[in-house]
């Protein structure tokens, strides 16, 4: 809201909100939010009983990056009508259904899975006397180089065209893995290695760098991410067993457990590629260590393009004044 959000504008998709969160909520007029219990519901009517609320139902992928179903969501079949109609009962407003198949999925087929429980669900409201006006369809997209929204968006096109034709039924989603996930390349500079030798023999070289799992590759243990690390190395130099691990003393700092790199010198840098997506936000300065700092930078050959499109709107804006 701080930026100038209508509080209309926001749904508050946390399905579980400590009492204190609803009254602030109802204080700002931020009434749009999901739902997924009986017990969430008793504490909605007593604490924000104007809410407009969306139910999320669970529709899990079969293989996804980070599962999200066993914490969220109730399932369609066996609770999803008799939330609706305890919602009904309490005098509860209820205005439509919300899913998510789980972050990172690679299972589109969920999508139409999860389409097609809601549309259930939606036909059913209307008969006890809801008329559902919102579906959410979550996120789950992929958003690292290299990969492709088009089978997804084929499949979530085709359902929602069959089965919520009408314009009254508004379609949202959340998609800030599919935004921001190639955005942002992490730079790290190895401060220390150490050879690795068994039985007097050279195994393998441990390089030490200045970011770790308390920080930006907090997406190795809370995102399920494996990190794929590149060189400014020529790509004909030899490679060598290697590990790659963070700054912190804590051995559980380990980025990279056997990866083949070039041989490596002290303030060499290692690069790492789709890192915008759940690092810095949820990193932490453990054992005293900064936070990355983020430079924005744009390639020269879309700068020339910028500066060209720039001139031309600077033209109108001049001509206007």
């Amino acid at each position: 809201m701080s930026f100038g959000v209508a509080p209309q504008s926001i749904i508050y998709a946390n399905p579980t909100k400590p009492k204190s969160h609803l009254e602030y909520a109802a204080e700002m007029n931020v009434s749009v939010m999901t739902v997924d219990s009986d017990f969430e519901l008793h504490k909605i009517k007593a604490h924000y009983p104007h809410a407009n609320l969306v139910l999320r139902i669970r529709c899990d992928a079969k293989v996804a990056q980070c599962p999200l179903g066993e914490k969220y969501g109730c399932n369609p079949d066996t609770d999803g009508k008799d939330l609706i109609e305890l919602a009904k009962s309490l005098g509860l407003n209820m205005i439509g259904i919300s899913f998510h198949v789980g972050s990172g999925c690679m299972d589109p087929s969920a999508y139409a899975k999860a389409i097609q429980a809601s549309r259930k669900l939606f036909d059913f409201a209307k008969i006890i006397g809801y008329n559902f006006t919102l579906l959410d369809i979550g996120g789950g997209f992929p958003g690292d180089r290299d990969t492709d929204i088009k089978e997804i968006a084929s499949i979530v096109n085709h359902n929602v065209d069959l089965l919520f034709p009408s314009p009254d039924v508004t379609i949202i989603a959340e998609p800030g893995r599919f935004y921001v996930s190639s955005a942002y390349t992490l730079a790290c500079q190895v401060h220390s290695k150490r050879v690795v030798r068994q039985n007097g023999k050279f195994d393998s070289v441990m390089y030490y760098i200045n970011d770790g799992v308390y920080g930006s590759f907090n997406c190795n243990l809370y995102d399920h991410k494996i990190v794929h690390p590149t060189t400014l190395k020529s790509a004909d130099e030899e490679l060598f067993k290697s590990s790659i691990w963070g700054p912190t003393c804590d051995a559980l700092d380990q980025v990279c457990e056997n990866v083949s790199l070039p041989r490596l010198n002290i303030d060499d840098f290692i690069i790492f590629e789709d890192m915008g997506a759940y690092t810095i936000p949820i990193a932490s300065p453990f054992n005293g260590f900064p936070l990355p700092r983020i430079e924005y930078y744009v390639q020269r050959k879309h700068l020339e393009d910028i500066n060209a499109t720039t001139a031309s709107h600077e033209y109108i804006l001049l001509r206007g004044n």
